[in-house]
């Protein structure tokens, strides 16, 4: 998924996804930020699948507007790491 070609990023994003893969959380909340429209698309629909939550960030907003919840999406990326590491994974 660290891939920066869209072609090859996007079907990477749908194996992570389709295999609840939630170690690639990292990435895809990275890749809310990506220059590419269809790799916001696929990263917040894949983070939606795999956790049940947008925090209202929708891909096709400006970047300022996608930034508060970016924003969340970094906390909750917080969270996630610490119960990650204390469950000792």
């Amino acid at each position: 998924m660290s891939n920066p070609d869209p072609a090859a990023k996007i079907p990477a994003i749908e194996a992570a996804v389709a295999a609840k893969d939630l170690s690639q959380a990292p990435q895809l909340v990275k890749d809310l930020n990506n220059d590419d429209a269809a790799v916001r698309f696929y990263s917040i629909n894949g983070l939606d699948r795999l956790t049940g939550e947008t925090f209202g960030y929708h891909y096709y907003d400006d970047e300022m507007q996608r930034a508060p919840a970016i924003e969340k999406w970094k906390v909750w990326l917080e969270g996630w790491k610490a119960a990650h590491h204390q469950l000792g994974k």
